[in-house]
């Protein structure tokens, strides 16, 4: 294993360069679109539907408990299948696993626009989850295919530029949506964007990874890799850091339509506008990273400085929710989540790219378990932030506070940033 943060011995290009990978990236502006529509379909599949989770409990006939578990069941369900996919992708290759699992998404989504019960939704959206999990996982281990070092932790803040839009417009979409039809309106856009994407990959997107760089052995094979990723304590630091920090996003992202229009009493329209802002704070600090950071500062105190700044928000916004300042106003609690969320720019690209700096030999394998950590401890986050119900957002604000002081102990205590060449 290379050690933290030092870029495989790939050249002094700083990335492979054979055959259609090297194609790829000179068209690398299509292969950026391409990998960050991938990127975007979890967010547009998730916040997209937030501003409709009231209509949906009253539609539904159900407590607002239940309809996050559709949240739950979507993030679960991307979570396993980044473990399933990302296996296939080492032993087929990229294309042939990420059409499949696009088509399935297509007809889960279909499915729940027509969803006649909480628990019929809650079902699909977990296959819908499975599905489009293809995306997540393989577009990782595409970047991997193509860059390293320096380049691929560009590449990753430039894929949250095009995927980070998608957390933006996706709640304004959903909430001009429910102006001219309902909740089930979403799911029948996200079905078309399903549509389109899938062609966008079938026509653009080449193989990444020729048949002699492939894995040959079947689920035990899969398994060992894993369990060698998994002992890799560096490796594992950067798995549990990003996703204790992607946890405390999805604290924010569950519980946060609640939050805003039933204890403040905003609109949806209202709500989308907030998101928006939120997402356009995590845009740009990853785009400071990837521009100005990457190459001047080292990735582990990037990783750093936003792991720090993420438990200072935290606390602020368990002491307004908690009414230590008197009774907090929506603008204040807006403004330390902006803060949180703007953050996440430095943590989430910075994870991702220490990670797969030291797996080039199981980029797929690699991509799921970074994937599949962050998913499934969000999941895990989701349906606690309502456990006191809808009147207060003092677990969210607990939640968040937990995974964040959880992922700086992960990273101080497993990367050991302070003694690696890369932290100097």
């Amino acid at each position: 294993m290379p050690e933290s943060g030092q870029p495989t011995k790939q050249g002094s290009k700083d990335h492979i360069s054979a055959g259609p990978a090297a194609s790829l990236r000179r068209a690398s502006l299509l292969v950026t679109l391409v990998l960050g529509g991938l990127t975007a379909l979890p967010p547009l599949s998730m916040d997209m539907y937030l501003p409709a989770l009231p209509e949906v409990t009253e539609s539904l006939r159900s407590p607002a408990a239940t309809v996050q578990l559709t949240l739950t069941a979507c993030l679960a369900g991307m979570a396993l299948g980044q473990l399933v996919v990302g296996p296939m992708s080492d032993k087929w290759g990229r294309r042939r696993p990420l059409l499949i699992g696009m088509l399935v998404y297509v007809a889960a989504t279909a499915v729940c626009a027509f969803a006649p019960t909480v628990d019929l939704l809650i079902a699909f959206r977990l296959l819908q989850g499975l599905a489009g999990a293809a995306g997540i996982v393989i577009a990782r281990a595409v970047v991997r295919d193509l860059y390293d070092g320096v380049a691929m932790a560009r590449f990753f803040s430039t894929l949250m530029l095009i995927s980070g839009v998608a957390p933006i417009i996706a709640p304004l979409i959903g909430g001009q949506i429910l102006r001219i039809t309902d909740w089930r309106g979403v799911f029948h856009v996200l079905a078309v964007i399903g549509v389109l994407l899938t062609l966008v990959v079938w026509k653009w997107l080449a193989e990444t990874l020729p048949p002699e760089r492939r894995h040959q052995g079947g689920v035990g094979e899969a398994l060992r890799t894993m369990r060698g990723l998994l002992a890799d304590r560096v490796f594992t630091g950067y798995v549990l850091a990003g996703g204790l920090g992607f946890a405390a996003l999805f604290a924010y992202i569950s519980a946060s339509p609640f939050v805003v229009q039933e204890i403040y009493g905003a609109s949806p329209q209202t709500f989308s506008l907030l998101f928006g802002l939120n997402s356009i704070g995590l845009v740009a600090v990853g785009q400071i990273n990837g521009k100005l950071l990457v190459g001047r500062v080292s990735l582990d105190k990037a990783l750093g400085w936003g792991l720090g700044v993420i438990v200072l928000a935290a606390v602020a916004l368990l002491f307004m929710t908690s009414g230590v300042f008197g009774e907090p106003s929506l603008a204040a609690v807006a403004a330390g989540l902006f803060v949180l969320m703007s953050a996440m720019g430095l943590v989430l690209p910075n994870t991702n790219a220490q990670a797969l700096m030291r797996t080039p030999h199981a980029a797929g394998s690699a991509s799921a378990l970074l994937g599949t950590s962050s998913f499934l401890i969000g999941a895990i986050a989701s349906p606690l932030v309502g456990i006191a119900g809808e009147a207060t957002a003092v677990p969210m604000a607990v939640v968040q506070l937990v995974c964040a002081v959880g992922a700086l102990a992960c990273f101080l205590g497993l990367c050991r940033p302070w003694r690696t060449p890369e932290s100097a």
